[in-house]
């Protein structure tokens, strides 16, 4: 069994994406690992030949700058990565620049595929997330943050990278998958008010034209992370690939956790959830099959 990792990655120095920790996180279960680097305004193509492996190819591409609808242009560079991978690896495995895996789900995800191997029905296999914010110590806890994603698909050809890459279809349909118990730790939301603020200004240009962003993003230097409806102390570890990054923080957030800035359906749905596990209405971007 074959298993490959695809990623794409633009201007990880200047938005502080944890890139090098990302692919280190999955590299250990990949025999190949396939990088689209965009056309970055920093040294994100240097910090990549940082990573000493002979697994990792990358590659050079040029974004197309004029979509700035429903972030396209991250599902085009998804699949750009992909149909890079070798054709005789039976799995591919996509993480994104700000997602680690912990290195105790490694065997899990590698037995997951093999168990699941030659049985053609499972189109990919289903990940748990867990979405810091803020801070390493805090995640998301509230109904707004997906709790599970498609992270290893088949390498199949028809398989696409949906809307804005957060997860995939085949022929415009759902995938059929299996929710494995291993967990996406995601690191979007954490990094210093100052990057958070620059990312934000960038991110928006993928999905809004100019006279949105001048109307709705604050022309501030420092992103504001007060503005969070439910949040968790995080009692965990984290991948050890995070321990040097995670030692490094200098910014200082802390929440009141008990507050809860949720209205009173979501919040009567949110602790439904927490007593029972259930998400009414949740929406489901896969198909679980038995």
């Amino acid at each position: 069994m074959k298993i490959s990792g695809f990623t794409f990655v633009k201007n990880a120095v200047k938005f502080d994406y944890p890139i090098v920790e990302s692919i280190r996180s999955i590299l250990p279960i990949c025999e190949e690992y396939i990088v689209l680097a965009g056309n970055s305004d920093d040294s994100t193509n240097e910090l990549l030949r940082t990573i000493d492996s002979d697994k990792i190819k990358v590659f050079d591409s040029t974004w197309d700058e004029t979509l700035r609808q429903g972030g396209r242009v991250l599902a085009m560079e998804t699949d750009k990565a992909k149909d890079l991978v070798s054709s005789d690896s039976d799995w591919l495995f996509y993480l994104q620049a700000d997602e680690v895996i912990h290195e105790k789900y490694l065997s899990e995800i590698q037995n997951s595929a093999e168990k699941y191997l030659n049985n053609k029905n499972v189109e990919g296999l289903l990940f748990k997330y867990r979405h810091f914010y803020g801070s390493y110590k805090y995640f998301a806890d509230s109904r707004k943050w997906y709790r599970r994603e498609i992270r290893l698909i088949r390498n199949d050809k028809a398989i696409k990278s949906h809307g804005d890459a957060q997860g995939f279809r085949k022929n415009d349909r759902k995938l059929n998958v299996k929710l494995i118990d291993a967990e996406i730790f995601h690191y979007g939301w954490v990094k210093s008010p100052y990057h958070q603020k620059q990312k934000e200004r960038s991110f928006h240009k993928l999905w809004h034209d100019d006279n949105w962003l001048k109307q709705n993003i604050k022309n501030e230097d420092l992103f504001d992370y007060s503005n969070i409806d439910s949040l968790k102390l995080f009692n965990g570890i984290h991948p050890e690939v995070m321990k040097s990054r995670i030692e490094k923080e200098d910014w200082s957030f802390n929440a009141n956790i008990k507050e809860k800035n949720i209205n009173l359906s979501n919040r009567i749905l949110y602790y439904l959830e927490r007593s029972t596990g259930l998400r009414p209405f949740e929406y489901k971007n896969y198909k679980l099959i038995d």
